[in-house]
């Protein structure tokens, strides 16, 4: 297995480098430029109209990598999870890219409304839940290995909350240059090496290839960042990775290998229900990164400290997963 997930990283790293230099100028010439927000940091003006819908880069590498390895190597046949986890990220990048879409052509930050996006991400949420129990799948919770609850028809309500908060919660995440990338290497690549653990090919490889994938698109999205992966990669890496998490019966695990999403999601909602009722602010400004921001710290500085928590959550997820 070690020789097929190497593999696909490499080969995915390539296919994203090689694919960004062509389709970044391709964004430039169809002025698909990102609109900053207004209430947002000072420093990020300088941003505007950097290309978004950068996520359609690594989706690409990703999809392309893994159907060439399973029709045309011995590494790897088209599993269910596989399936699984490739119509997971497509549709919902698919989702994103819709959004992305209306905002480069109204040329403001409002896309599909909330309910909308809410509604298609619970139908492809609802669809891989009927996937999941078609292939099988037991619907217990499982916590830490330590023991499990059967939900029964429950768990299909929370894998709609798993996946489309995870979904939102790594949009959440996708504020500053690299920030998200750099997180999901690391989340993909623990999640990646459970799948080796356990023996799980197909699911495996896919996280393998994100991880090349993203490492290639992190080329160009480092700060400066000449492309942004918009709410095309940052909903499809969100849902892919719940789905992942799913798929091993490491779901909690995903808390803590995930810390860094679910901290930026909580000081919004912390932030949002704290001002509703004081008229006051807990943060300078949410997501949690722009508060960083707003203290006086570099964006870069911001980025690798973030990054620095994702690993030691990966180590520790690693630790009680394997």
């Amino acid at each position: 297995m070690l020789k097929s997930t190497l593999f696909v990283l490499i080969f995915s790293f390539f296919i994203a480098t090689i694919i960004g230099p062509f389709f970044i100028p391709f964004l430039h010439r169809l002025k698909f430029g990102q609109a900053i927000r207004e209430e947002g940091p000072q420093s990020h003006r300088k941003k505007s109209g950097t290309p978004t819908m950068g996520g359609i880069i690594f989706i690409t590498s990703i999809v392309v990598i893994l159907l060439v390895t399973v029709f045309f190597t011995k590494y790897a046949t088209m599993s269910n999870e596989l399936m699984m986890l490739l119509l997971t990220l497509v549709g919902f990048g698919a989702i994103g890219f819709v959004d992305d879409f209306i905002i480069v052509v109204r040329k403001n930050n409002e896309g599909l409304k909330p309910k909308q996006k809410l509604l298609a991400q619970l139908v492809l949420a609802a669809v891989f839940f009927y996937l999941f129990l078609k292939s099988g799948y037991s619907t217990e919770l499982s916590f830490f290995n330590l023991f499990s609850i059967n939900l029964y028809w429950v768990y299909g309500l929370f894998i709609l909350f798993w996946m489309v908060g995870f979904s939102n919660a790594v949009n959440l995440t996708d504020g500053l240059d690299g920030l998200c990338g750099g997180v999901s290497v690391i989340t993909f690549g623990t999640f990646g090496m459970i799948a080796i653990a356990q023996q799980q090919v197909g699911i495996a490889l896919f996280c393998f290839a994100v991880v090349g994938a993203l490492f290639g698109f992190l080329v160009f999205n480092l700060n400066p960042a000449k492309v942004f992966m918009g709410d095309t990669g940052s909903l499809a890496l969100g849902a892919a990775i719940a789905a992942v998490s799913i798929l091993l019966k490491q779901e909690l695990l995903l808390v803590i290998v995930g810390l860094v999403y679910v901290i930026e999601t909580l000081s919004v909602i912390i932030q949002v229900a704290y001002y509703k009722r004081t008229q006051k602010r807990i943060f300078k400004m949410a997501p949690i990164h722009h508060h960083f921001e707003l203290c006086g710290w570099s964006e870069w500085k911001v980025v690798t400290f973030l990054w620095a928590i994702a690993l030691i959550c990966g180590v520790i997820g690693l630790l009680i997963a394997i």
